[in-house]
């Protein structure tokens, strides 16, 4: 694993390092859309740019302390 400050958008960032990843690994929140579940706009364009095979992990958001 590789950690580095940059500046500007993420996804020419995240691009440009999957050229040496395999694979890259990136999170998805648990919170559905009506429609189904919903993908981030920077993982969205990973699947659809990046060089290496990209694995998307679910993670659950943490609670915002209203009920259960």
């Amino acid at each position: 694993m590789t950690e580095r400050a940059t500046t500007g958008g993420a996804v020419p960032h995240l691009v440009d390092a999957s050229r040496d990843a395999v694979p890259v690994v990136v999170g998805r929140g648990s919170s559905r859309a009506p429609t189904g579940g919903h993908i981030e706009s920077v993982t969205h364009a990973l699947l659809h740019h990046a060089a290496a095979p990209v694995a998307v992990v679910p993670h659950d958001r943490p609670s915002t302390g209203g009920s259960q």
